[in-house]
């Protein structure tokens, strides 16, 4: 679907402009101020009032339509509609809610979200929406938000790939167009909050479209063809390495993982250089398991199929690099995703196995479903080599998040309050949130092993928590940040897919810098 902006003059000319527009839908959305008398309605609003016949004031007075967020009301145009002004087939009203100096709102995505599916589920192929108020800060984040929710709900894995159903899959949703528009002064501000919100949104299609593409189709050569189609497309380096080169580099623990598979690991490296030469990157390293039995430590057989969803990581990392090659973001950032599959086989490695990983420390191998903390240690040894400004990888690491964070907030680790708070802060402002979750050393404890360095379990007491301070203890020499994503990365049930986070949350933390 395509996004853009459309700058109209403020005040009352601005709103005659935009009524003037023949679009399928005019979707109008302003605050609760805007409707507190019926008798003294908003600039905009009395203006649609006049045009529709009192349509507006009915819908108030019948409260159809009231000052709450998310509070909407879709109206149909009549002949008389044109002859007074408004040339549009539709008029979507929605409520955001609060006024824009309160010092609380409900969250933008849900009142967003309530406008776009009344959207969608007409057959309107193309919209102007037209926010009548919003305070710069605000609103530029909601016209970031408005078209990643835009894209989010005309998001059709069936209709995209068509080809793993032989009778009729999804069909694409009408709405084609989106115009965004508002009568701020600020309108530079606004395409550019525009511009953004599309490119994150694209950056969020492909995490989710390698999410749920089956095992067999995405696997780590999937992986590194991807990436290597974004360097043809964009101004991103790629390097891929094999196993020869990873045994080369002494990756004992990722080796481990990889052991009883007959399909390759892949080492993929994405590079972009937006910055200054010499500047210091960001370096996102994503947890690329294509599908994960557990090993020998099998896992067990119902939900199994949903481990194709243990490389989100990786995906997520693709898409943020696609997203900010799209932006010509201006900072330099390298992703670094290790791929491969974890299976059984007589080859596999054992639950008690020893295996040294390219740091040089041993870890005993108790569970060998406990894999992605295996192949992000050998990793996060290797991104020593960019003497970065800040680490982050991300992870489905553990059911232990599932258990303490639910669907909403992913898992956040670090040491570093400023990088911790960069990243909540990031959070807020996409919607895509965090909880900071405890690092403490007495956690470390856990870990001991009698025969290694390290076990690479610690039990199943605060389990997100140990898989942390595995990670932590080969991250010493840089900042570096963990996020659990194991309850955030997909959803279950009837609404079954990867979702795409957190990619808003990357992207919004990296143009925040």
């Amino acid at each position: 679907m395509e996004c853009s902006t459309k700058v109209f003059n403020e005040g009352a000319l601005g709103v005659k402009a935009q009524m003037a527009v023949a679009t399928n839908c005019l979707v109008w959305a302003f605050p609760a101020s805007c409707i507190k008398n019926t008798k003294k309605l908003s600039a905009g609003l009395s203006a649609l009032n006049t045009a529709t016949h009192g349509a507006v004031a009915r819908a108030i007075e019948a409260k159809d339509l009231e000052g709450v967020a998310g509070s909407h009301v879709l109206l149909t145009a009549t002949d008389a509609w044109g002859k007074l002004g408004l040339k549009a087939d539709r008029l979507l009203l929605i409520c955001s809610g609060l006024e824009t100096k309160a010092k609380t709102a409900s969250p933008a995505s849900k009142w967003l979200s309530a406008a776009l599916k009344t959207l969608v589920a007409t057959t309107a192929k193309e919209a102007l929406w037209v926010f009548e108020e919003f305070s710069a800060k605000d609103g530029l984040s909601q016209v970031r938000l408005l078209v990643q929710l835009a894209k989010e709900q005309v998001y059709k894995f069936g209709a995209r790939h068509p080809q793993f159903k032989t009778k009729p899959a999804e069909k694409a949703p009408h709405l084609k167009k989106l115009v965004i528009a508002s009568l701020a002064k600020n309108n530079r501000d606004v395409s550019l909050a525009a511009a953004e919100g599309q490119a994150i949104a694209n950056g969020v299609e492909l995490t989710k479209d390698l999410g749920n593409l089956p095992p067999n189709i995405c696997n780590p050569s999937y992986l590194a063809a991807t990436a290597k189609k974004l360097a043809k497309e964009f101004p991103l380096k790629v390097e891929v390495l094999g196993r020869k080169e990873i045994e080369a580099l002494k990756m004992g623990a990722f080796l481990a993982v990889t052991q009883g598979a007959t399909t390759p690991p892949q080492f993929i490296v994405i590079r972009h250089q937006g910055g200054r030469a010499g500047e210091a990157p960001v370096v996102l390293v994503g947890k690329g398991i294509t599908f994960d039995t557990g090993g020998i430590s099998l896992k067990p057989g119902e939900g199994m199929d949903e481990m194709k969803y243990d490389m989100c990581g990786a995906a997520s990392v693709l898409g943020t690099m696609r997203a900010i090659a799209e932006l010509k973001l201006k900072r330099n950032v390298i992703g670094v995703i290790p791929t491969c599959e974890n299976m059984p086989s007589g080859n596999a490695t054992r639950p008690g196995d020893i295996v040294t990983s390219m740091s040089g420390q041993t870890i005993e191998i108790l569970n060998t479903d406990a894999e992605g903390r295996l192949i992000l240690c050998d990793a996060l040894t290797y991104v020593e080599r960019f003497k970065p400004a800040a680490v982050i990888d991300i992870a489905t690491l553990t059911g232990a998040c599932v258990i303490a964070l639910g669907a909403v907030h992913s898992g956040l680790f670090s040491d570093d309050d400023a990088l911790a708070e960069s990243l909540l802060s990031a959070g807020r402002t996409s919607q895509d949130t965090v909880w900071r979750m405890p690092l403490d050393s007495a956690y470390q404890e856990q870990l001991k092993s009698n025969f290694a360095d390290m076990a690479n379990i610690g039990g199943r007491p605060a389990g997100s928590v140990t898989a942390a301070c595995f990670l932590a203890r080969y991250t010493e020499k840089y900042t570096w940040a963990h996020l659990d994503i194991a309850g955030t990365a997909w959803k279950s049930g009837a609404a079954k897919g990867a979702t795409g986070r957190p990619v808003p949350l990357l992207v919004n933390y990296l143009l925040a810098k």
